[in-house]
Order: C-alpha cells, then sequence, then structure tokens
C-alpha cells in the first residue's frame, strides 16, 4: 500500500481566492451587474479548477467539505427550488402551488393553458439563481482550499486587512469631505459601498473575525503567574502583534460608529456581547482573558473612541427614531401581504423590484424600492416557504457546529475562528431584521466565508485514534 501523502490544493487557488474576496467590496460592494458576473466568472472558474484537480486524483475533498455535507445539501435544494422556479411547469400545477401568479397571469390576459413558469420574472430569478450558486461557490471553496491553520489565519488576516481599507478610505472621507471617482461625500462613513448600512454590514462580520483572531492570540496561562509575568503579557500586548491587531480593531469600530447606522452599531455589540456571555459558558480553561477582552472592547470603543467620532449621533439618531418618519415599517406591511399571496411557493427569486409596485401605497413615498428592507421578509417573499427552509436550516447548522467548535476545540485559532462565526453571523442576522445586507454580493459572500469557518474549525487538527474516537492534536 502506497504511504505517498494525500495532495493538498496550490497555493495559487487559495490566494485566487483571497484575491477576490478582497475585491469584492470595492466596485460598489459588487452590486452591480458587470461587477457581480466577474464575481460568478471568478467563482466558477476557481471552482472548476479545483473539481479538474479532484478528478484527476491530485487532491481529495477535505474532512470540512464532508463534515459539512448536511449545509450543503441544504444550499443545494435552495437552489434547486430557485431553478425550479424559472422553468416552465404545467399550467393546472402552477395554478395548485401559486394561485396568485396564475390570476395574475390571468388578468394580464396570457393564456391560462400550455406551460408557465412559477416566478414572475424569468429573467430575474435566473440572475438571483446564479448569483446564489456563486455564493454557494464561495462556501464549497473555503472549505476546499483552507486546509491548514496557517491558510485559516490568513484567511482571516487578509479579510481583515480588507475591512481596515475600507474602514481607513471611509474615515478620511468623512473627516476630510474629498471625493474620488465613484466615491461621493455623503457626510456619513460608506467606503466604496453605496449605502452606509452595508458597509457597517461588512464591517460588523470583519469586527467578529479581527476579534476572533485576538482571542486566538490569548493563550490561557491561568492564575498562578506572577506579577512579572503578567508584566511580560501587558508588555506583549501592548508592543507585538496584539498591539497591531487591537488597532486594527479600533480603526473599525471607529468607522462602524462614523457610518451613523443606528442596526449595524446595536447588532455589532449586542452579537459582541452575547457571543461574549457564550463564551465564558462553553470555553475551556480559563475564561478571564476573554472577560477582559470583552470589557475593554465594550469601555474603550464605546465610551472613549466612539466619543471622540460620534457615537452621540448615532444615540441621537436612535432616539429620534419615530414610526412616523420612517417609511420602511410601510414597506415590510406591504411586503407581508405580498408572501401572504404567495405564501407556499413565493413570486420566484429577484422579483421584489418587479411584484412590489403591485402592493405598495401611496403612504411610502415615491422612492423605488428593488429590495425589502428586511432580508427575511425578502427570502419569504421571493422563496416562499419552501425556498426559505433550507436556507435558514443551513445557517442554523453552522451556528450549531460553532458553538460546538467553541466547547470541544482546545486550539486557542480553531475555538477564536469559531467565536467569529457565531458573532458575525449573528450580527449580520440581527441586522438583516431592518436592511437588505444579505442582497449585497460582498457581503452576501462573507457572511458565506463566516458559515464556513464553523466546519473548518471542527475539522482542522483533527485525528482519529485507534477506537476510531476523533481527537485533538496536540496544541
Amino acid at each position: 500500500m502506497s504511504t505517498r501523502p494525500e495532495a493538498t490544493t496550490p497555493r495559487g487557488l487559495f490566494f485566487a481566492l483571497l484575491a477576490l474576496l478582497v475585491w469584492l467590496p470595492i466596485p460598489l460592494g459588487s452590486n452591480r451587474p458587470w461587477a457581480w458576473s466577474l464575481m460568478e466568472t471568478a467563482v466558477f472558474l476557481l471552482c472548476a479548477l479545483w473539481l479538474a484537480g479532484v478528478a484527476r486524483g491530485r487532491w481529495q475533498p477535505t474532512p470540512a467539505l464532508r463534515e459539512a455535507r448536511w449545509v450543503l445539501t441544504l444550499l443545494g435544494v435552495w437552489l434547486g427550488w430557485g431553478l425550479l422556479q424559472a422553468m416552465p411547469l404545467p399550467a393546472p400545477l402552477v395554478e395548485l402551488l401559486s394561485p396568485a401568479a396564475a390570476a395574475l397571469r390571468a388578468a394580464a390576459g396570457l393564456p391560462a393553458d400550455g406551460w408557465q413558469p412559477l416566478s414572475l420574472d424569468v429573467h430575474a430569478t435566473l440572475a438571483a439563481w446564479l448569483k446564489g450558486l456563486a455564493y454557494a461557490g464561495v462556501l464549497v471553496l473555503v472549505l476546499a482550499l483552507v486546509e491548514s491553520r496557517r491558510r485559516l489565519r490568513t484567511l482571516a488576516t487578509t479579510l481583515i486587512l480588507a475591512a481596515v481599507f475600507q474602514g481607513m478610505l471611509a474615515s478620511m472621507q468623512v473627516l476630510s469631505g474629498w471625493e474620488f471617482l465613484f466615491i461621493e461625500n455623503k457626510g456619513v462613513a460608506h467606503g466604496t459601498f453605496v449605502n452606509r448600512n452595508h458597509l457597517a454590514g461588512f464591517l460588523e462580520m470583519s469586527l467578529a473575525l479581527g476579534i476572533g483572531l485576538l482571542i486566538a492570540s490569548m493563550a490561557g496561562g491561568g492564575s498562578r503567574r506572577n506579577w512579572r509575568q503578567r508584566l511580560r503579557e501587558w508588555a506583549r500586548l501592548l508592543l507585538g502583534p496584539k498591539a497591531r491587531l487591537r488597532i486594527y480593531l479600533a480603526v473599525m469600530v471607529i468607522t462602524l460608529v462614523l457610518t451613523h447606522s443606528r442596526m449595524g452599531n446595536s447588532a455589532f455589540f449586542a452579537s459582541m456581547l452575547v457571543t461574549g456571555l457564550l463564551a465564558l459558558l462553553l470555553f475551556r480553561n480559563s475564561p478571564r482573558p476573554v472577560v477582559v477582552l470583552i470589557v475593554s472592547l465594550v469601555v474603550i470603543d464605546t465610551f472613549i473612541v466612539g466619543a471622540w467620532f460620534g457615537i452621540e449621533k448615532v444615540k441621537q439618531r436612535l432616539e429620534e427614531t419615530r414610526l412616523s418618519s420612517e417609511t420602511r415599517d410601510e414597506v415590510d406591511i406591504y411586503a407581508w401581504d405580498l408572501w401572504g399571496d404567495y405564501r407556499l411557493t413565493g413570486s420566484g427569486a429577484g422579483t421584489f423590484a418587479a411584484v412590489f409596485p403591485r402592493y405598495r401605497q401611496p403612504d411610502v413615498g415615491t422612492a423605488f424600492y428593488d429590495h425589502a428592507h428586511n432580508d427575511y421578509l425578502e427570502i419569504l417573499t421571493e422563496s416562499g416557504i419552501v425556498g426559505a427552509l433550507p436556507l435558514g436550516g443551513g445557517v442554523l447548522l453552522s451556528l450549531g457546529a460553532a458553538l460546538l467548535a467553541m466547547r470541544r476545540r482546545h486550539d486557542p485559532l480553531l475555538r477564536g475562528m469559531a467565536f467569529s462565526a457565531v458573532m458575525g453571523l449573528m450580527a449580520l442576522l440581527i441586522h438583516s431584521s431592518v436592511d437588505f445586507n444579505l442582497q449585497i454580493p460582498a457581503n452576501a459572500a462573507l457572511f458565506m466565508v463566516l458559515m464556513g469557518l464553523p466546519w473548518l474549525a471542527l475539522t482542522l487538527g483533527r485525528r482519529r485514534s485507534g477506537t476510531g474516537n476523533r481527537q485533538d492534536l496536540q496544541d
């Protein structure tokens, strides 16, 4: 029997994935047809190259891919349903599954017999399906190419640096008032994103990665350290790599505050506090460093950095928020009416902009709503219960895997990345209740990266004992 070690995926594919993830936020969050088409092309090409290597036996699917098979299966069901929405089906079947769609076609004078799609805008549904396929491809690439702790750390560090770049660019723009190419001066930080709330969503997830890396660098030590050891540890914290990472976090927090995003800031701090409490319950060994870190982030970032860079403006916006001054609540109400008509099968992925005008009322104003300001409502209206369940199930499975990794793994990096996954996913899920970050390709792709982290945290460095039980390698 051959003892040749299994071949690993080449670094070129991994670095190409990193380059893609760094690029996605730059062209307006890739929220333009040419930009997301470029994303799709790059993801499909990388996936094809990886599959070609697997077919030739040059490398094998990673344990993370095998462990995440149920998540990938659920995403496959979601994608299959999106494709089915765009396919012609017998008219009686369409009338049975979606009476509202059949009635709308009849009212438009279209033939009631023959074959019809469930989607009310087939072109938009196919475009949304391709984007969804690309997002799933990002998850597969993360699971397939991040084969070692070194690559995992490189992935997290690269994404943090990309967010720091966004933070510095957005902060300079706000503080200096300059404009450059497509970056307008809107008086608030928005970076290369069109909307400040989308930059806030990007920063929430990136901050989670940074905090996870910081936790990973805090090796326990217990309570038996003397004052000299504690002094040396604080010196390393102030002068070593931890200090640089702490500065990166400060830059991102400053920018998050400068976005003046109410839910963005609220989601960040809420997710950090909740995940911190979960860490105290789930982390083994001494949790004291985690407690110190969470407290320092809340105190220093909120009351010192925030006071200098406008946390009061965020607070003022929260206090002045009134339902009478907002139209998003009316949009949600009418979106609920839309979902009521397409509850089971949805109106078709990507069709919200085409279908919502039929339900809107004058009290929402004259603005054009291409998305609902609520990701949950948009997914429900477009995909129906049939499409929303597998997608939500995949997210919940990843969250569960992250909590399991926080409890089981001893390796500081893997435990820190599990923390990042819980905090980042939770932050965007909170923010999604009032915004549409998941409709922005750069943010949706980063969300998929976070969905992949728990499975990497569970499998990297793990071996099987002679009895078949899984064990951690020695840290």
